[in-house]
């Protein structure tokens, strides 16, 4: 084998252990990193990660970012959202519903719920 070839052979394990731990360093925005007051982590293999979000009334969540995934709520839940001209109206899922949420990067906001909120966060990786 010539020069070239022992030394790009002798740099792929670098490149690999720079994936591994790449890919083990947690988003900066990852909600379990920011706010594991809110967020526990499930279950996770190489195609979902699945989240449980626990929404308390005047909780204020850091910014944080999702994937796109599919809501399952624990219970029925209801908080008023507020529009983009300020209207308010009351947002209500029922005990099972399961809703897509896209990617979103989000935060900052108390929690307006009517009472204590546990949803399911299937992330698709």
């Amino acid at each position: 084998m010539n020069n070239l070839g022992s030394k790009i052979l002798a740099f792929v394990p670098l490149l690999l252990l720079a994936a591994v731990v790449g890919a083990a360093v947690p988003k900066p925005l990852d909600p379990l990193r920011v706010a594991p007051h809110i967020f526990s982590l499930e279950f996770e293999n190489e195609r979902v990660r699945v989240l449980k979000q626990t929404v308390r009334n005047g909780e204020n969540q850091p910014l944080h970012a999702h994937p796109d995934r599919l809501l399952v709520y624990l219970q029925t839940c209801g908080w008023l959202e507020e529009d983009d001209q300020g209207n308010r109206h009351m947002e209500e899922f029922k005990f099972g519903q399961v809703v897509w949420a896209d990617a979103i990067t989000h935060g900052g906001e108390n929690a307006n719920v009517v009472q204590q909120c546990q949803i399911l966060e299937i992330e698709l990786l």
